[in-house]
């Protein structure tokens, strides 16, 4: 079996604003990019078809992207290979009155399956994603001010788990990836894990004995061990799932990738910079 033998960090040799400094900064880009994607497209990430409506074909064929597009009369909002093989594609087309599937066949193509959602019932499942996504964050904020019951160590979990949604988010918007249903269940699972590390690390500093910086390491001795483990497991899924050809699994999986990556610097840096101040600069000192 691998194990992980996690560094002790000298958290001494840097400052509170130095420790905050690179995740703050990463998360004013990620934001940065998210308000320049609305602006220019007039959503803060791009949509798939679950919430624009519209039509998706699994085509086999040995044409070209450019041969595919000609081929249809209709719009073409994405062509994307699926898999290691050059002769299947995921063609998205916006809602449309033609009978795409009918033209891929008559056009010699093999449809291996097909996927129509109206606009109108997208409209409403992309409701539902956005209110599930604010109860889920507004649910464990309400639970993470409960349990601690103190404004820093509180914002210190909702702030790192704010940072954990908005970058996968701006990345999803510069690797092309769409919101789905599945996307969206991989950023709410986003907010369990950081929920599940930030609550490791403030245990151990603010309810167990010892001294900071030797609770903040054995915190990380854990935390940094599962946050890695499942940054592998979904590396290997998100790799495996596009070599066989597994719609949405990669996706999934390289959205939790760049989420936990993303959990590793908000927590051990960020999170650990507040604490850090709560408990020598201030009400705690």
């Amino acid at each position: 079996m691998v194990a992980f033998e996690v560094p002790e960090v000298d958290y001494t040799r840097y400052t509170n604003r130095q420790l905050a400094a690179i995740p703050l900064a990463v998360l004013a880009l990620a934001l940065l990019v998210i308000a320049v994607y609305w602006a220019l497209n007039g959503a803060p990430v791009s949509l798939g078809i679950a919430f624009t409506g519209g039509t998706e074909l699994r085509i086999q064929t040995a044409d070209s992207p450019a041969e595919i597009r000609s081929t249809f009369d209709a719009d073409i909002e994405s062509i994307s290979p699926v898999g290691s093989s050059n002769n299947e594609y995921l063609v998205t087309f916006p809602p449309t009155d033609a009978s795409v599937a009918e033209t891929a066949r008559g056009a010699g193509y093999e449809v291996i399956s097909t996927q129509e959602r109206a606009a109108s019932f997208g409209a409403n499942s992309q409701n539902q994603a956005l209110v599930g996504i604010a109860v889920a964050f507004l649910g464990m904020s309400l639970l993470v001010f409960a349990m601690f019951r103190t404004f820093v160590p509180s914002i210190a979990v909702v702030a790192s788990a704010f940072s954990d949604l908005v970058i996968p988010l701006a990345l999803m918007n510069i690797f092309g990836i769409n919101l789905s249903l599945g996307t969206v269940a991989a950023l709410l699972m986003l907010i369990g894990y950081s929920v599940d590390s930030d609550l490791l690390l403030n245990n151990h500093i603010l309810r167990r004995r010892g001294d900071f910086y030797e609770s903040t390491y054995r915190a990380m001795r854990t935390g940094v061990t599962m946050t890695l483990t499942s940054i592998a497991a979904m590396a290997v899924m998100t790799v495996v799932s596009f070599l066989l050809g597994i719609p949405l699994l990669p996706y999934i999986g390289l959205i939790l990738v760049f989420g936990l990556t993303a959990d590793l610097m908000n927590t051990y840096l960020m999170n650990v910079s507040l604490l850090r101040y709560y408990k020598y600069e201030g009400v705690a000192k």
